[in-house]
């Protein structure tokens, strides 16, 4: 009976390939078996009203006398499938993999077509037929001298069930006394198997000439049925007996002095042949090295092995012999056997090291690269004793820093690398390999070879110094050597070939210098120490490896002053001079101070002054360092008048540099007894301006109002002139004016229109006059200051009165007061 669940899935599997419904039967069933109800199962009545089911009706579709409607009917009414007749799996489907009829059953309603059901009715096989052979039993033969594997097909049998477990045939081969032979079954795709005996031992007719085994066919189905095929195997005789020897090793021990005419071993076979097929003779077999041949003779007859001479103790202790037996047959059968030969040697010797390196090698040295990385190996070292036992064990070692000794098994090794080397610290590694055996005595052999260390690319060019100072005189012709750079790489090869070159941080500056390629720094045009006395730039260096390393080093080029530059006179500013003094008695000496300039430095800077003309009364003298002039005694109604005074400035450099100056002097000499003339202090030249504004603002005070405005004006007009001169006029350090009076050295000042100067100092508490010029063929110059390193000139003097200090200045410049 068909389960309802089943049948759905079978519905729905079905439907999607044209099927609407399936259903199973067993072969076999008697006719009028109920198959399935067709109605119910496609659900034709749920859309019926149940008055019309009666209109209802089912019919099988006729197609010929063969067809499913031979084996099967349909109920009209009630729409249920039935048998027709007893139905046969194996008669109906013809060895098919599944067995089944479609069925096409119309349905209508009244004369109407509704539709047609597409029935697949499976009829399952059942077990019903054994596998059969074709025979009952066969006979075959096999020859005695076939060799191992050997096969003879035999008849397969065939079972006529058609599902797929029913026909499965399986076969096993059933033996009684374990005869040698199995059953081989090889499957051919789309087709049935094909089935042989197979030859699994050696047969041998002298002990069986014949065997009985019987090959089994069993089929998947349950109950499971089966057949026997008997298979008779007879054995024909053939010269199959081959030499046997009684051992297939022999193993002797000897020593290398015995030989002569005493046998070492003796080989021996049998044949269980008869007659010439059972004849043996002995021979070594071509698997003998000619070597071991030449040591060694065979008895072809006896088999006796027999040692032709001493054998050589530096030579293999173990020799191997290959021997073959030949029987005398007509096709002759042989046997092999293994000679061992150990030969005792009667010394203990050393261990042999070999030493194989990986990377290129020359003679006993090996090349590694310094960049090369730990635990990279470097050499394969292999030790051979041929001594046995304790003598033959050997332990090996090294010692060294940068590499070992690992093992790779008995008796050989690698070399590896232990720590970095490094070429620049050592080049070249000296390595001593040593090897002992366990022997008594103990002996050792020694494996002496050395490592080259290559270079690479890995050390930056290095400076001697820090920072590289050097020192040029100026003025010196272009190309003028300045110094070396001392760098220094220790690499090989384009790794330690450097190339200069000059760095300046500022782009926009002109650096006066060139370098060579060995490191040799010269001018490009000659220096000027007065244009810049110091320069500071970097050198760069690099190597020309791969990749490129450089580095960078600071350098000072001092330019040394030359005596190029003469000095000049800053005051007295213009040549000649003309000065106009008041003398008066009990007074100071000092006059005023002459000041000079050098663009050169150090010594060649260090100024001296002279008088050297127009002093023939001896009546003054100036300090040669400070330029002071002053008087040298007393001064009388004798000494006034005109004096020309020569003057000069000279430095201390090499060669001695000059300059001259004319001062013309206006001495005038007076009679009053007041002190007036008092000691020019030599003050900072930012100072004069202020100290002459307060001198003529006291004397502003001690005059009358027209002669106070006038000067007013003046002080007005000449304060304007200083401070647009200079801004820096008033000097920190000053107290007051009873404390430090000072007329000095004001900053060079352009020639006015006039071409001399003259400067009046006397004593008046009345009035300020202007001295007009001695000489109308000079002109007449303010006195003004200069700032630290121009030019400068100086010139001071102090009148006092009863009443109050009053300097009293009288100019004639070319705008005037």
């Amino acid at each position: 009976m068909l389960v309802p669940g089943y049948v759905l899935l079978l519905s729905i599997i079905h439907s999607c390939l044209g099927v609407d419904l399936t259903y199973n039967i067993q072969e076999g069933k008697s006719p009028g078996t109920f198959i399935g109800d067709i109605s119910a199962d496609t659900h034709l009545l749920d859309n019926i009203p149940l008055r019309d089911h009666n209109l209802i009706t089912f019919t099988l579709l006729q197609q010929n006398a063969t067809s499913s409607s031979q084996l099967f009917r349909v109920s009209k009414q009630k729409g249920r499938l039935y048998t027709a007749q007893i139905l046969d799996a194996e008669s109906i489907c013809k060895r098919k993999m599944e067995c089944f009829k479609m069925v096409d059953v119309a349905v209508r309603k009244a004369k109407s077509f509704m539709r047609i059901v597409n029935i697949k009715v499976i009829i399952e096989d059942v077990n019903d037929n054994e596998p059969e052979f074709p025979e009952e039993q066969i006979d075959i033969q096999f020859s005695e001298g076939v060799s191992k594997g050997l096969r003879k097909s035999i008849p397969n049998a065939i079972d006529r069930d058609v599902g797929a477990l029913n026909s499965k045939i399986t076969y096993e081969l059933k033996r009684s006394n374990n005869e040698p032979f199995s059953l081989s079954v090889r499957s051919i795709p789309f087709g049935t198997p094909e089935l042989s005996i197979s030859v699994e031992e050696k047969l041998d007719r002298e002990i069986k000439d014949s065997y009985m085994i019987q090959v089994i066919a069993k089929d998947g189905g349950i109950p499971q049925k089966q057949s026997i095929l008997d298979v008779h195997i007879t054995v024909t005789d053939l010269n199959d007996n081959p030499p046997v020897f009684t051992l297939d090793i022999y193993n002797v021990s000897i020593k290398n002095k015995d030989y002569g005419d005493i046998s070492i071993v003796v080989v021996s076979a049998t044949d269980l042949d008869a007659g010439e097929n059972g004849h043996i003779t002995y021979h070594f077999s071509p698997q003998t090295s000619k070597d071991v041949r030449t040591h060694f003779e065979l008895d072809e007859v006896t088999g006796d092995i027999y040692l032709r001479h001493k054998l050589p103790s530096n030579q293999n202790t173990m020799y191997k012999l290959f021997v073959t037996a030949i029987d005398g047959g007509d096709s002759p059968l042989s046997g092999l056997a293994v000679v061992l030969v150990n030969v005792i040697n009667t010394q203990n010797r050393a261990p042999n090291i070999f030493v194989n390196f990986v990377s290129e090698s020359t003679g006993n040295t090996a090349a590694i690269s310094e960049d090369i990385e730990v635990g990279s190996f470097i050499a394969y070292v292999k030790v051979i004793d041929y001594d046995i036992g304790q003598n033959g064990e050997v332990n090996c070692d090294l010692q060294h820093e940068k590499y070992k000794l690992e093992s790779l098994g008995k008796k050989k090794y690698k070399i590896i690398v232990k720590n970095p080397v490094d070429r620049e610290t050592e080049d070249h590694h000296d390595i001593s390999i040593v090897c002992q055996d366990k022997g008594s005595p103990p002996l050792h052999s020694e494996s002496r070879f050395s490592i080259k260390v290559m270079d690479a690319n890995d050390v930056r060019p290095q400076f001697s110094k820090e920072t590289f100072k050097f020192s040029i005189r100026e003025n010196q012709r272009s190309n003028y050597p300045v110094g070396f750079i001392n760098a220094t790489d220790p690499d090989l090869g384009f790794g330690g070939k450097l190339t200069y070159s000059l760095v300046t941080t500022n782009t926009q500056q002109f650096l006066p210098f060139q370098i060579s390629e060995n490191g040799q720094i010269t001018t490009v045009i000659s220096l000027d120490h007065e244009f810049q006395d110091i320069y500071k730039f970097r050198v760069l260096v690099k190597d020309n490896g791969i990749p490129s390393l450089n580095n960078s080093v600071s350098v000072i080029v001092e330019v040394r002053d030359e005596n190029d530059n003469a000095p000049y006179f800053t005051f007295p500013s213009v040549n000649p001079y003309t000065m106009d003094i008041v003398y008066y008695p009990h007074r100071t000496k000092n006059i005023t101070v002459l000041k000079a300039a050098d663009s050169d430095s150090q010594e060649n800077a260090f100024l001296k002054y002279d008088l050297i003309a127009g002093n023939d009364k001896q009546l003054f003298t100036i300090n040669q360092y400070t330029g002071l002039l002053s008087f040298t005694r007393v001064v009388n109604q004798q000494d006034a008048g005109p004096y020309d005074l020569e003057f000069m400035v000279k430095d201390s450099g090499t060669p001695v540099l000059s300059a001259t100056t004319t001062m013309f002097l206006k001495l005038t000499v007076s009679n009053k007894t007041t002190e007036m003339l008092n000691a020019v202090n030599i003050l900072p030249d930012d100072k004069i301006q202020l100290y002459l504004v307060i001198v003529i603002v006291l004397v502003s005070v001690t005059v009358s109002v027209p002669i106070t405005a006038v000067v007013s004006i003046s002080i007005i007009r000449y304060n304007d002139h200083g401070r647009t001169a200079d801004r820096e006029d008033v000097n920190p350090n000053y107290k007051s004016a009873d404390e430090q009076r000072h007329v000095g050295c004001s900053r060079q000042s352009t020639h006015s229109q006039s071409s001399g100067g003259s400067v009046t100092v006397k004593t008046d508490s009345e009035k300020v006059s202007r001295t007009l010029p001695a000489r109308p063929d000079r002109g007449e110059h303010s006195v003004e200051k200069i700032s630290h390193g121009c030019k400068s000139s100086s010139l001071g003097a102090k009148a006092k009165t009863t009443s109050d200090d009053v300097y009293e200045v009288s100019e004639n410049v070319g705008a005037g007061w």
